[in-house]
């Protein structure tokens, strides 16, 4: 079956947006009804309901991002929820970016850590969490280094993957450059990693036990400008992928050749930004300068609605979630389950 991406383009009079006044809504969840829960640096998540209604759930709100007066301050402290995935309850799992520390968070605002120490020692800089269909928890470590942004240089791969389950938490794989995204394919056969300052998605293969082996390179070993931060797979199985700071979206096919299907970045500014990322010298208003207007500094995509259809973009600089029709359904995510 011919691939249904290809010579697809968003676009962008075709952008539509929901939301207002969000915080760093990086990570979007979507249920069937239409409901969307973005992340939230206030310290929780927000409810964005079909009709629009905004609710934000938290146990208490924190206005530091905002009231910041300066990019460092406002991306390295405080807490800042990252990735999100449900519970099979309905809670929430919270990758504190901020906090370093996976948390879960029920539907009422009550928050408790779950791990921030493996080994005896602190858990580094967890960016996301995936539950799979055997309620496993595959969490993902970008770095030990702090700041992060000290991270954001090639050479270094001290990022990891750790499992939960009934065994505890443990590292699973190690030696990513600054491990991002996580997915599983349809069948749960490969868990497929997003290394961001790697310029790349590797995977490897999932053993019955959780076990990983057999790790390769998936698609071409460089992506392009900007970095791999956002991962997600549609019904053809496409691997969808926001390029951050480029603010480039793009896919890899099945056959492992890269599909643009949008590009809102600042030339002047990315070209800059990779100049000093070659050279060891980023620094956080170097990254700043570098984003787009559509999803400034376009960080997850998300498929929603009840057909799987309809793409929503996170982003870790804008204030709402711009979203779009695709020719082709996202891959189901596994769901919570009502009790009872």
């Amino acid at each position: 079956m011919a691939n249904p991406l290809r010579g697809f383009r968003v676009d962008r009079t075709a952008i539509r947006y929901v939301g207002r006044d969000l915080q760093r809504p990086e990570c979007i969840l979507a249920e069937p009804d239409g409901t969307l829960w973005s992340a939230d640096a206030r310290g929780g998540v927000m409810r964005i309901a079909p009709d629009g209604t905004q609710t934000f759930v938290g146990q208490r709100g924190d206005d530091r991002f905002v009231r910041a007066t300066d990019a460092h301050e406002r991306f390295m402290k405080g807490t800042l929820p990252n990735g999100l995935a449900f519970a099979r309850n309905g809670d929430f799992l919270i990758a504190n970016f901020g906090t370093d520390a996976l948390e879960v968070m029920d539907r009422e605002g009550r928050s408790r850590v779950l791990y921030d120490s493996i080994d005896g020692k602190p858990i580094g800089k967890v960016n996301f969490v995936l539950r799979d269909s055997h309620d496993r928890l595959w969490l993902t470590v970008s770095t030990r280094v702090n700041p992060w942004v000290d991270a954001m240089r090639p050479g270094l791969a001290d990022g990891f993957v750790a499992l939960a389950d009934q065994r505890g938490l443990r590292v699973v794989a190690d030696g990513f450059a600054f491990t991002n995204e996580v997915r599983l394919d349809a069948r749960e056969a490969w868990l497929y990693v997003a290394e961001t300052t790697g310029k790349q998605v590797s995977r490897l293969r999932v053993g019955p036990g959780g076990e990983l082996s057999g790790r390769e390179v998936y698609g071409p070993s460089s992506l392009g400008t900007g970095f791999p931060d956002g991962i997600a797979f549609d019904a053809h199985g496409n691997l969808w992928c926001t390029m951050v700071m480029s603010d480039r979206l793009i896919a890899i096919a099945p056959e492992g050749d890269v599909l643009e299907l949008l590009d809102d970045g600042d030339p002047a500014a990315t070209a800059e930004l990779e100049r000093h990322f070659a050279a060891g010298t980023v620094t956080t208003d170097i990254m700043m300068r570098a984003r787009g207007s559509i999803a400034p500094w376009m960080a997850s995509v998300t498929f929603g609605s009840a057909d799987l259809a309809t793409v929503y973009l996170g982003s870790l600089v804008g204030n709402r979630i711009p979203y779009f029709r695709s020719p082709v359904p996202g891959l189901p995510m596994v769901h919570w389950r009502p009790q009872g």
